[in-house]
């Protein structure tokens, strides 16, 4: 066979395949041959069937069609063998069918075009000596007694309250019944209109002003238990009910009863019953150091990603059909997967309308990633950077020693350790060939924010996705 290769964009492989008259002629007498053992055709018995009433029957053209179609499925699969062609997905027809058709006699040579994509070659400019800028995220102490605040008030004793009028951090018990306040030239006498949701009975609320609608709780604060009040409030715009969004209100509050929060100490034996520590200081220094571990992987998270963000402008690699669509049927998986786990009904959100807009907006980021991947990859295949059996073996033990009841599928999670392992090595190499500077958190956002034009916002984002009617 004599084959004829080419190279195509998208980092594909051209193949003109000569077809030889011995081949074309076998594969259609052997149609024809299969014809006449399984036609059935009044008058004849089966495999009897003259050669002359079988093309009128079925017609030369159909013949010819079921013999192209075993010619060309044998001749790229020969031809892609013969020529050692590392091809990856379905191969591609380029000729015309009818053409071939058209010229196709049997124990002529025929000439067939068709192309397969191939793994692309991937041209690195550069991948050391890097440069680029990531958010350092420092270790913030006040997170811990941030933390150990929220345990405290969620071991408060509501203590009740006599002798005093609310105040901010009580927790009061009311009932309330809203109204939409009247606009400039409406009827004065008309009946002011309730609002939605807007009415509660023995409605417990901790007084802070973040938690409602603005005038609400500042409305609340100097009443006192028994007293009744009309308070004015306004509903914020943008507001999750559309209807509201915007509108004055006012509401008439009885406060019924008022309490207030009792703490318990921080000490030993409030350490106790929070957490596994004996004391106090000991639980301090468990949260110092998971924060200060969350800081440093968040500031090492941020110096990957700039890292990796520079090596992509580095990177030419013309990508084959094959290996996008393999990634944005991945990513679509990873997706439906991460929604079941959610509750979701997956068949309702990924219906035949919705798929296709799904990959064409996945392609991108699909791009990307396989971008990064490939890369990685040759750095890899450049400075023999590579992971241990050992060091596979012990992840993967260790991941089955933290998930101890769940069935995993092993083969499944050594395949995934290995591909993890490989790109965490790559990229500490990296780092360590690269210059990264650290700067303050938020400053690259910041100047990214400065960037975008009023044009590049999105003015139909939604804002709020709440459906709550009620003041907060």
């Amino acid at each position: 066979m004599k084959v004829t290769q080419e190279k195509l964009p998208a980092s594909q492989i051209g193949l003109e395949i000569e077809i030889t008259p011995e081949s074309t002629k076998q594969t259609y007498e052997q149609v024809i041959k299969k014809l006449t053992s399984t036609s059935n055709i009044p008058g004849f018995r089966k495999g009897k069937v003259p050669r002359q009433i079988l093309l009128q029957r079925y017609g030369s053209a159909s013949i010819k069609a079921a013999a192209l179609e075993e010619l060309i499925q044998d001749g790229i699969e020969q031809a892609v063998k013969q020529e050692a062609i590392p091809a990856i997905g379905q191969p591609q027809l380029r000729s015309s069918f009818e053409d071939l058709i058209s010229n196709y006699e049997p124990g002529k040579p025929l000439t067939i075009s068709a192309a397969v994509d191939v793994e692309p070659e991937i041209n690195l400019s550069q991948y050391t000596d890097l440069q680029a800028k990531a958010e350092e995220v420092k270790y913030d102490p006040s997170r811990v007694d941030e933390v150990l605040e929220k345990e405290r008030q969620e071991l408060a004793t509501l203590i009740p309250v006599e002798g005093r009028s609310a105040q901010i951090g009580d927790v009061a018990v009311l009932d309330f019944k809203g109204v939409l306040a009247k606009t400039e030239g409406e009827d004065e006498n008309a009946e002011p209109k309730p609002i939605p949701g807007g009415e509660a009975t023995d409605f417990q609320v901790e007084l802070y002003d973040d938690r409602f609608i603005p005038g609400f709780v500042s409305g609340i604060v100097g009443i006192n238990p028994g007293e009744t009040r009309e308070i004015a409030a306004q509903f914020p715009d943008p507001y999750a009910n559309e209807e509201l969004a915007g509108k004055a209100a006012v509401f008439t509050v009885t406060l019924k009863e008022l309490k207030e929060k009792e703490l318990p100490e921080l000490n030993d034996d409030f350490a106790q019953e929070v957490s596994d520590f004996d004391t106090l200081g000991e639980l301090r220094t468990s949260l110092e150091e998971r924060y200060q571990k969350e800081a440093e992987q968040k500031t090492k998270a941020n110096k990957q990603e700039a890292l990796l963000a520079e090596l992509l402008k580095h990177v030419e690699v013309d990508l084959p059909a094959t290996l996008i669509e393999q990634e944005v049927d991945a990513m679509l998986t990873q997706t439906a997967i991460r929604l079941s786990q959610q509750g979701l009904d997956v068949k309702k959100l990924f219906t035949p309308d919705i798929i296709p807009q799904l990959r064409e907006r996945s392609r991108d980021e699909a791009i990307e990633r396989l971008k990064r991947s490939l890369a990685l990859q040759e750095i890899s295949k450049r400075e023999s950077i590579q992971v241990t059996p050992e060091e596979i073996q012990a992840k993967v033990a260790e991941l089955l020693q933290q998930y101890p009841e769940e069935e995993v599928d092993e083969d499944r999670l050594h395949s995934v350790v290995e591909n993890e392992l490989a790109t965490d090595k790559v990229v500490d190499w990296l780092l360590e060939h690269s210059a990264i500077e650290l700067v303050p958190e938020g400053s690259l956002n910041a100047v990214e924010e400065e960037s975008v034009t009023p044009t590049d916002t999105p003015s139909d984002e939604p804002t709020n996705t709440e459906t709550t009617t009620s003041p907060e």
